[in-house]
C-alpha cells in the first residue's frame, strides 16, 4: 500500500506496465480521463443538500474514496506521461493562489479574485 505519493507513482507504473497500457495512455486520454473519473466523483453529491453531502453513511463514504482514488491515479499518471512533478506543481499553484487571495480580502468570502474590490 502507498503511503507517499512517490511510493504511489511507483505502485502506478508496476499497474501499467504488468498490462501493457502505457500505449494507450496520451496526455489527452490520461485528461479525458482525469474529467470523468471527477464527473463520477461529482455524481455521489448531485442533488445531495449541503448537509446531506457532510453526512456520509460508511457505504457511501467508501464508494467516494474510490473515486477519489480514481481521480488521483489518473493525476498521478498524467503528470508521469507529462513529465510534471504534481507536488511541485500544487505548491506552485498554492503560492500563486496565496497572492490572487490575500487574506484581507478573501478570509470569509467566497469571491472569485476578480470580483475583489
Amino acid at each position: 500500500m502507498a503511503d507517499s505519493l512517490n511510493s504511489l507513482r511507483d505502485e502506478v507504473d508496476v499497474f501499467v506496465a504488468e498490462r501493457d497500457w502505457a500505449q494507450f495512455h496520451t496526455p489527452k486520454n490520461l485528461a479525458m480521463g482525469v474529467a470523468i473519473e471527477a464527473a463520477e466523483l461529482m455524481e455521489h453529491f448531485l442533488w445531495s443538500t449541503d448537509a446531506e453531502s457532510a453526512a456520509l453513511d460508511p457505504v457511501r463514504r467508501e464508494r467516494i474514496a474510490q473515486e477519489m482514488g480514481d481521480v488521483l491515479i489518473y493525476l498521478v499518471r498524467l503528470s508521469q506521461v507529462v513529465d510534471i512533478d504534481l507536488v511541485a506543481a500544487a505548491s506552485a499553484k498554492l503560492a500563486q493562489n496565496r497572492v490572487k487571495y490575500p487574506v484581507e480580502k478573501a478570509r470569509g468570502r467566497a469571491t472569485k479574485y476578480l470580483d475583489f474590490e
